[in-house]
């Protein structure tokens, strides 16, 4: 197996995550920050991530509204896969995002991280949950 990117791009930040060699595990990396709507700069930053790590698969989150409807938001993330596959050799796959902030909030609160600390890790939280929930689903 090899590693997994996972993605939870927003219109400034984009976390990110990876999974381990066996492809079981997915963990934090970072939460990119960039100017707003800026995503060429956030491209290129993947790029080197994906060159350092030799990967080939990416999960990138698809935000969905709460009724399937696909928005502004997601049409952005639709542009980014076409963008990244253009720029390189991988296979980017849309995966429903919807709750997975929620979730990594959720989780943060349990484990008493302030307010402060939450707003700087949420986005990379988010990524790892896309990324797990994919592995997951892969294993089924």
């Amino acid at each position: 197996m090899e590693k997994i990117l996972g993605l939870d791009l927003g219109s400034r930040t984009c976390g990110i995550a990876m999974s381990d060699a066996l492809g079981m595990i997915a963990h934090g990396v970072e939460t990119y920050h960039f100017k707003d709507n800026h995503y060429k700069s956030a491209a290129y930053h993947i790029k080197e991530i994906v060159q350092q790590n030799n990967i080939h698969t990416i999960v990138l989150g698809l935000p969905k509204h709460m009724n399937g409807d696909l928005g502004e938001r997601a049409q952005i993330s639709i542009d980014f896969k076409e963008r990244l596959e253009k720029m390189m050799d991988v296979e980017v796959i849309l995966v429903d995002e919807r709750l997975t902030t929620v979730i990594a909030e959720n989780q943060l609160i349990f484990a008493d991280v302030s307010r402060k600390k939450r707003k700087q890790v949420i986005d990379k939280m988010a990524a790892i949950q896309i990324l797990q929930g994919y592995l997951d689903s892969q294993r089924r």
